[in-house]
């Protein structure tokens, strides 16, 4: 397979190599397998909400699989990985248990936020994912701020913060940009570039489209990349981090339409039935197994028994969700804050500040 070079912004990085065949016939077949299997988990994760097994916001990777997997494969295990709402796929990516993943999703407690977070806040700090962030660019200080940790400490790890491209436009990217590139602190910004900020085009919402380029203003190393591509994502992803590690933050953005709407609720009135078809074309998963079937290295049969046991996971995944019991309400106030506190408040709702007198004793004087 032949990776496009990735696009380089001014003053920046030179772009990876394009190198045919960049990954082994094994590590192209893995990669096909991870983004069957996190097509199937998000598919499932669907059905599971419009079955209300599924509470709260639910935002899917649908379309972003060969992004996905490009970037977690860059990643080194020591590495932290900051992400938005839209995260399950990067969870999976990241190694953590299918089951525990859709267990968070149906808010049961073997869920990776112990049930509490929900779809949009997978948290594992054995895989060094620390979060998924409601609140649009929440992340962005806070994976800053973690970079400056190892900075401070001197450690080789680098920190990949993911966005998408409606976020770039808050104050906490720029001020985060400029600080990283100030410091030198070792840390990759991903803008996922789907080319909808909710329903939104970018063109629409950013003076300057083509976000790569908007790490000029801060002197930083910038490309933008093919999403649909999982080699060149990786390529570049290597790229990014070594540049981090050296001391000099990147902008990297990859182009990866969503196949669906914001979210699952959304039916994406916005997209002309003729975009709608379109996106059927750039289909990633259904073109990296095209590119592969080309190759000689993916049969018809490859194709099925891959996806047979991506199914058979994801019901193993269910089946783990559906017996894990929901969280107890004792545990509602647990990890509000990191150590104890004084005067820390553990009413339930409806619950009196304090507890009532006797009956018996109303009226009496002291």
């Amino acid at each position: 397979m032949r990776s496009p070079r990735a696009k380089s912004g001014p003053g920046t990085a030179p772009a990876p190599h394009d190198q045919p065949d960049s990954a082994k016939p094994e590590q192209q077949l893995d990669f096909y397998r991870q983004m069957v299997e996190i097509r199937r988990f998000e598919e499932r994760a669907a059905r599971a909400y419009t079955q209300a097994e599924i509470g709260g916001y639910c935002h899917l990777n649908l379309g972003e699989e060969a992004t996905v997997v490009g970037l977690m494969s860059a990643m080194e295990t020591n590495d932290y990985l900051f992400t938005n709402y839209r995260e399950h796929g990067y969870a999976l990516g990241r190694g953590i248990a299918p089951g525990r993943i859709m267990a968070e999703l149906y808010g049961r407690s073997d869920g990776v936020s112990k049930g509490w977070g929900g779809s949009m806040h997978l948290f594992d700090m054995g895989a060094r994912l620390l979060g998924g962030y409601g609140i649009v660019g929440g992340q962005i200080p806070l994976a800053t701020g973690a970079a400056l940790a190892i900075d401070y400490e001197g450690g080789r790890e680098a920190v990949m913060c993911i966005m998408g491209e409606g976020t770039t436009n808050i104050g906490a990217f720029h001020e985060s940009l400029n600080i990283a590139a100030l410091w030198g602190l070792p840390i990759v910004f991903v803008v996922i570039n789907n080319g909808l900020g909710m329903g939104t085009t970018v063109e629409k919402s950013s003076a300057e489209p083509e976000i790569y380029k908007r790490a000029a203003s801060y002197r930083m190393a910038s490309a933008r990349v093919d999403g649909n591509d999982p080699l060149a994502v990786r390529d570049a992803a290597l790229l990014a981090l070594a540049s981090a590690r050296a001391g000099k933050p990147f902008l990297l953005e990859t182009m990866s339409k969503r196949l669906r709407g914001h979210s699952v609720v959304d039916p994406a009135k916005y997209r002309t039935p003729a975009e709608t078809a379109a996106l059927k074309d750039t289909d990633p998963v259904a073109g990296f197994a095209a590119t592969l079937v080309a190759a000689g290295l993916l049969s018809e049969q490859d194709i099925a028994l891959i996806n047979a046991q991506a199914l058979t996971m994801v019901q193993e995944a269910v089946t783990f969700a559906e017996t894990s019991p929901p969280p107890s309400t004792e545990t509602l106030f647990d990890y509000t804050y990191a150590t104890p506190v004084p005067n820390d408040s553990r009413r339930l709702p409806g619950e009196p500040l304090f507890e009532p007198a006797p009956f018996s004793q109303l009226g009496q004087h002291a």
